[in-house]
């Protein structure tokens, strides 16, 4: 039985989808005009995670992101996300690029970045240009059914009538105050309402991207752009929607005032899951305040993309994460371990290895039950240590099992194989001190240096042919 803890209802659930089998799933993307961060990346192994527990336990999946390259303004991060310049166009001009040219090109370094960490693509990708009409129409009804108003040229949601607005954040309205945002918009109503719509008015004339529409030309808010593209591709209602905890209480609990003012059903989505932040000395990471990381400061570092994903694992999604250099040293360490005890199971094993998996197997069952227990990897990486000291299992039973696992823990252990490593005089003096001290049986210094390289960056193993190196 699958649980996922239901941000909208603060308790873990059963899940069931609205359609028997078949689940349609919609993850925020990226917004496109800087590098994704390892915070961001953070949030994405969690709905990669989430997304492959689905697949495992045989669900038909129909998997949404977004791309957004236009409307997210600068405001968010001053407290209202509707005002500021357009976050990808204050790029371009600070770059002197094209706004395609900046879109373009951080979109593909986000699905690098994705790829180098083994996190399946989505079915469908869709870019918040590509659906300017479908914003338009999903605008048009809500202002049909008598949730918008109109002033300084923009169309607004007034979240005063619609009833539901706090359930997702479990905020009180009054929670929300105008003295509590740093740059207000003046002509809301009230600091919680949001524009759908934004017009060339005098304060945006200089705003590259517009678009004919009912209420001018101009351009989308950001809030719109997700829910009229989840419900190009996933309908009017689905069953889960993802993020980073920092769209819970603004963006998406606009979302689900647009959507259902727009639909008239409720709830909107049935599961709403979302990814506990990333931190740097209880700081969260983020591109504004300057202090990101990226995928790619880690290579340079000498880490292996898999190297952050195992970190990852080394915490529930929901629980916050402290990032140290340290910590990441120390998943690389047990990552490459891990590896080294997988190369051996490997060595010992002659022959093809089918995935061929009894569903009553002790370490099967018991790594289910974690994966499906709020997707718990802590809990399944400890299942799969356990399963490499099980005595009473035969070695190709175990590689099956952990090929298995790695439907979920996305390691491409199938890949895993020795690599040569380039041995200096400093490292052929440790590793032979290292066989003159067992010859003369002493273990004690044998264990030192066994230590000494372990700080090097190196695992000895003792094989028939003679011991062998291999980088950590």
């Amino acid at each position: 039985m699958l649980k996922l803890f239901n941000t909208l209802t603060r308790k873990k659930e059963e899940f069931k989808p609205i359609e028997s089998n078949k689940v349609r799933f919609y993850a925020c993307g990226l917004t496109v005009y800087n590098y994704a961060h390892i915070g961001n990346l953070r949030t994405y192994i969690f709905e990669d995670v989430l997304k492959r527990v689905l697949l495992f336990n045989g669900y038909d999946l129909k998997h949404v992101m977004n791309i957004t390259d236009v409307g997210h303004l600068t405001g968010e991060n001053l407290g209202d996300a509707d005002t500021g310049e357009d976050k990808v166009e204050k790029a371009a001009k600070k770059l002197g690029k094209t706004v395609k040219d900046i879109t373009d090109f951080y979109t593909n370094e986000f699905k690098k970045d994705l790829n180098s960490l083994n996190i399946l693509f989505p079915d469908i990708w869709c870019k918040a240009t590509d659906h300017i009409t479908e914003m338009i129409d999903l605008i048009k009804r809500i202002e049909a059914n008598g949730f918008t108003y109109q002033t300084g040229g923009n169309v607004y949601f007034d979240t005063s009538k619609f009833e539901h607005y706090s359930d997702l954040g479990k905020l009180k309205l009054d929670d929300q105050k105008a003295g509590a945002r740093v740059n207000i918009d003046k002509n809301k109503k009230n600091p919680r309402d949001f524009v759908l719509w934004f017009t060339e008015s005098e304060k945006f004339k200089d705003h590259l991207m517009k678009w004919d529409s009912p209420w001018g030309r101009g351009w989308p808010g950001w809030h719109i752009e997700c829910s009229a593209m989840a419900s190009k591709y996933l309908g009017e209602q689905f069953d889960i929607h993802s993020g980073g905890i920092d769209h819970i209480n603004v963006h998406h609990t606009n979302e689900i005032a647009q959507s259902e003012s727009a639909f008239g059903k409720h709830p909107w989505v049935k599961f709403w899951l979302h990814g506990e932040f990333l931190v740097l000395e209880k700081e969260k990471m983020s591109k504004s305040l300057s202090n990101f990381i990226t995928i790619r400061t880690l290579i340079d570092r000498g880490f292996d993309p898999l190297h952050y994903r195992y970190l990852c694992f080394t915490a529930h999604y929901r629980k916050q994460l402290v990032f140290t250099e340290e910590a990441l040293l120390g998943a690389k360490q047990s990552f490459e371990i891990l590896k080294s005890r997988i190369i051996n199971l490997k060595n010992e094993v002659q022959g093809e290895i089918p995935i061929e998996v009894n569903e009553d197997q002790k370490y099967y069952k018991e790594f289910l039950t974690a994966i499906n227990d709020d997707l718990n990897m802590p809990r399944a990486l400890a299942v799969v240590y356990d399963l490499l000291k099980a005595n009473q299992i035969e070695n190709k039973e175990k590689l099956s099992l952990l090929y298995k696992f790695d439907e979920i823990l996305g390691f491409n252990i199938k890949d895993f194989k020795e690599e040569s490593v380039q041995v200096d005089e400093e490292l052929e003096r440790l590793v032979q001190e290292r066989q003159t001290a067992r010859k003369n049986k002493d273990f004690k210094r044998a264990d030192e240096i066994r230590n000494i390289l372990k700080d090097k960056g190196y695992i000895i193993k003792d094989t028939p042919e003679g011991p062998k190196l291999q980088q950590i």
